[in-house]
């Protein structure tokens, strides 16, 4: 299933630019290992090295976070919109 997914400003250096790409996948597991084929090294900046999402990585599909739904297993619908949003911290 195609879906949109935004990307941010700091990892738009993996996607030549763009702010939002096309990527293929039922799941949130799926469409990050899509975005990898297509743009590499993009899922080490979203993902950590047990494969889990980085703690100070935050992703959407839709409105739903999806670490209150079912994480990286969370469906994508055709047409579903992914955010992926790096937390900013500060004070």
């Amino acid at each position: 299933m195609s879906v949109s997914v935004r990307i941010p400003t700091i990892l738009r250096t993996y996607t030549s630019g763009s702010s939002e790409v096309k990527a293929e996948g039922a799941t949130l597991r799926e469409v990050i290992a899509s975005l990898e084929s297509s743009y590499a090294g993009i899922a080490a900046r979203i993902l950590d090295e047990s494969g889990k999402l980085r703690r100070f990585v935050n992703v959407y599909v839709g409105d739903e976070d999806v670490r209150f739904v079912e994480g990286l297993d969370t469906a994508t619908a055709e047409g579903a919109q992914v955010s992926i949003i790096p937390a900013v911290a500060g004070g």
